[in-house]
């Protein structure tokens, strides 16, 4: 009975690695980020996790708001399709990128995440809405 337990609780251990290794995190410019938030079409799950005043000023059309400070943090990400791809951004690169590690270990499939942020989106005339 012990040995059928281990190994059932190695399988289950191996296989949540798995996930974890094959999930996709990408990292990439807002060029490259924009080319294939546009190519997702509808399945794009577009979240902004900056705060609510932040994103109030203005943000990108489609997006959501999960600041990731919130404490509420992961349970709002936990209300989206975890096959369909997510898009992460936030202000210059650094929170969207804890955002997207986080996802990745919550089981999220495909994850890219804006690394330039929202203040090089900007910069560059990117379209963005209030």
């Amino acid at each position: 009975m012990r040995s059928t337990f281990l190994k059932v609780a190695l399988l289950i251990f191996v296989c949540s690695i798995g996930l974890y290794l094959f999930a996709q995190n990408v990292t990439m410019d807002i060029n490259q980020f924009e080319s294939k938030l546009k190519s997702a079409g509808t399945n794009a799950q577009l979240i902004d996790v900056r705060t609510s005043d932040e994103f109030k000023k203005d943000h990108l059309l489609g997006a959501i708001n999960y600041d990731i400070y919130e404490s509420d943090f992961e349970t709002n990400i936990g209300k989206l399709d975890k096959s369909k791809p997510v898009f992460v951004y936030c202000y210059s690169g650094g929170r969207s990128s804890q955002a997207a590690n986080i996802m990745k270990k919550k089981g999220f499939k495909t994850i890219y995440d804006m690394s330039e942020g929202f203040k090089k989106w900007k910069t560059e005339g990117k379209p963005v809405t209030k």
